[in-house]
């Protein structure tokens, strides 16, 4: 069957999935990517000016929760109803992104994220539910196809547009995040169709029990329990891109090389989402996703011909190659080829994991292997929030770095940060007293303190999930 044929065949509640969960994801990565700039930027920006373990710990416990809750909630959505399930994880949405928004304080702001996480955690199996349930044999492979094209379509658009929306003020960041809910709500309530569901008569804390059973069912293949615990390697270096990157590229790099590239091409582009001839970093973080849309079915024409876990290890290493450029450079241009880089391992690595999965599992447990598969994505949200913390503070912090070296030299500073000597503050005092302007402290540290040796732990987490894929490969399974 042609490809127009295929797209002929898909009903509106396909393609209005399909646009809610796009929005979803514009809400949703537009306030991610910016999130951890948010929560350690200097508070005279109008950001909260946390530490780097303070953000580990509020992201990584959220981010967690978001992928270990679907276990009860899709068990929620299927005794409840998806419409109603919906609208409550959008109107948790909602007031989530708007108390991250006026409160202040850590223990607030992190109650406030894992409230989000919780509607999140709503949201995320009634989609993929909905797309399951709305194909078939013949129509699957191009549906699932679409749902992850428009995965990252709003994954680009969301953070692209974040990045520009920044030259205003952080709140406007959020506006755009509930303004993307308010259009989901109003999809929901006048396009979304309930789709039938299976009446078995079991109450709801029977289906939340029963979704635990089934986790039990699948952890006793001890087989598959040591490659989901090796895949949690891959997906705490995968997380970096959100938990480590945005910062590292604050910090450390001069986009203004890409803004006059980009500016030289398409003026207007570069004026719009640029600031004082830079490209902010949530920008440049978006261009993961624009290389999935770009290169994405070039990658899958490709990989299709391996067996899933060798293009896993092959993906992964490719993912650790961009890794170790995103982090090991000051270079705008080279960053960027190190985005690129990562995008194409991710490409690689990232759906064949479900693939895999799928592939494993016995013919009569494919779904309860399926709802398992996020078990190692939760763990890696954790263990990726400790790494982005005070182990990133020691090596890569510039503010951090900094310290260092004034007390190497004997120098008086406040020991906190406040609103009233802010980081900001910190860093410019610091290069008047150094004789410095503030990008010749900013080299002065890079080429002194070494920030970049990040990589070196980043990837080699990445080729040590490789290595022992391999070794699971070769004498677990048998090259199977």
């Amino acid at each position: 069957m042609g490809f127009i044929a295929v797209i002929k065949k898909y009903n509106r509640s396909f393609w209005t999935s399909n646009t809610i969960e796009l929005f979803e994801r514009w809400a949703w990565y537009g306030f991610y990517l910016a999130f951890p700039l948010f929560l350690v930027g200097s508070t005279d920006t109008g950001a909260l000016g946390f530490s780097n373990a303070e953000k580990g710990a509020i992201m990584g416990t959220g981010s967690a929760l978001l992928y270990f809750l679907p276990v009860i909630t899709g068990a929620i959505a299927d005794k409840v109803g998806y419409k109603k399930i919906l609208l409550l994880a959008f109107a948790i949405y909602a007031s989530g992104f708007y108390m991250i928004n006026v409160l202040d304080g850590y223990f607030l702001v992190y109650m406030a994220f894992i409230w989000t996480c919780v509607g999140g955690a709503f949201f995320k199996p009634i989609i993929s539910a909905m797309i399951a349930k709305t194909t078939n044999e013949e129509t699957s492979s191009i549906g699932f196809g679409i749902f992850y094209m428009m995965i990252n379509i709003g994954g680009f658009i969301g953070p692209f547009i974040a990045g520009a929306l920044l030259k205003l003020s952080w709140a406007w960041v959020f506006y755009m995040s509930i303004a993307a809910i308010g259009i989901n709500v109003l999809l929901t309530l006048f396009f979304f169709r309930e789709p039938g569901r299976d009446k078995d008569g079991s109450s709801l804390l029977q289906n939340i029990i029963q979704a635990f059973k089934n986790i039990w069912i699948t952890l006793q293949n001890w087989k598959y329990v040591l490659f989901l615990v090796i895949m949690i390697l891959f997906w705490t270096a995968f997380n970096q891109l959100y938990y480590s990157f945005p910062i590292f590229v604050d910090h450390w790099i001069d986009t203004s090389v890409v803004y006059n590239g980009l500016h030289a091409v398409w003026p207007w582009l570069a004026e719009t989402i640029g600031e004082n001839g830079t490209i902010s970093a949530v920008s440049m973080t978006s261009m993961d996703s624009f290389f999935i849309i770009v290169f994405q079915l070039m990658v899958s024409a490709f990989v299709m011909r391996f067996r899933p876990l060798a293009a896993m290890m092959g993906g992964i290493l490719v993912l650790a190659g961009g890794l170790g450029l995103m982090f090991s450079t000051q270079s705008g241009w080279m960053i960027l080829l190190g985005v690129l880089i990562f995008a194409l391992g991710e490409m690689g690595s990232s759906p064949k994991f479900t693939e895999y999965v799928g592939k494993i599992a016995p013919a009569d447990q494919k779904a309860l292997y399926m709802g398992t598969s996020f078990l190692p994505i939760a763990a890696a949200h954790k263990l990726a929030g400790w790494l982005s913390g005070d182990l990133y503070e020691g090596i890569s912090d510039k503010y951090a770095l900094l310290q260092k070296e004034v007390t190497r030299r004997g120098m008086d500073f406040p020991v906190e940060f406040s609103d009233t000597f802010t980081k900001n503050d910190f860093f410019t005092q610091a290069a008047d007293r150094l004789n410095m302007n503030q990008t010749e402290l900013t080299n002065y540290l890079w080429q002194n303190y070494h920030p970049s040796n990040i990589w070196m732990l980043f990837s080699g987490i990445a080729v040590a999930a490789v290595v022992f894929l391999w070794l699971y490969d070769r004498f677990v399974i048998g090259g199977k």
